[in-house]
């Protein structure tokens, strides 16, 4: 490995792009990747789903009520975006974990749920 190679994904390839729109990630650059001050690690890239969504708030985090004074427009289903992975993992284990994007999610994830639970709710075009 060389110095110059950038974040890894879970399949151990370049970290892809999340989402620019919205723009998400700790660093609100549109990647799923982490450091020094990103207490949640949110690097699980998701398609978002309506059941995640309610599931969320209920549990103390709301992401689709827009707060504009965090220049955040609220999530609908459907939108990609960075997750805390152990929020994700909760999700999982509760039965409403969104799919998720592989190439996008950091190999950090699986400190938090194993390849295997990502793979089983891999996100895909035709699920759209």
């Amino acid at each position: 490995m060389s110095g110059n190679e950038g974040p890894r994904n879970v399949l151990g390839t370049e970290l892809e792009d999340c989402s620019h729109e919205p723009l998400t990630g700790f660093f609100r650059d549109g990647c799923c990747r982490t450091g020094h001050g990103d207490v949640g690690v949110h690097v699980v890239c998701a398609r978002v789903t309506a059941r995640f969504l309610v599931f969320s708030r209920s549990v103390g985090n709301d992401l689709s009520t827009p707060r504009p004074e965090f220049g955040f427009s609220g999530l609908k289903p459907g939108d990609a975006w960075c997750l805390c992975a152990a929020r994700w993992a909760e999700a999982h284990r509760a039965g409403v974990a969104p799919p998720v994007v592989l190439e996008a999610t950091h190999v950090s994830a699986l400190e938090f749920a194993s390849l295997n639970d990502l793979r089983a709710n891999v996100w895909t075009e035709e699920a759209e």
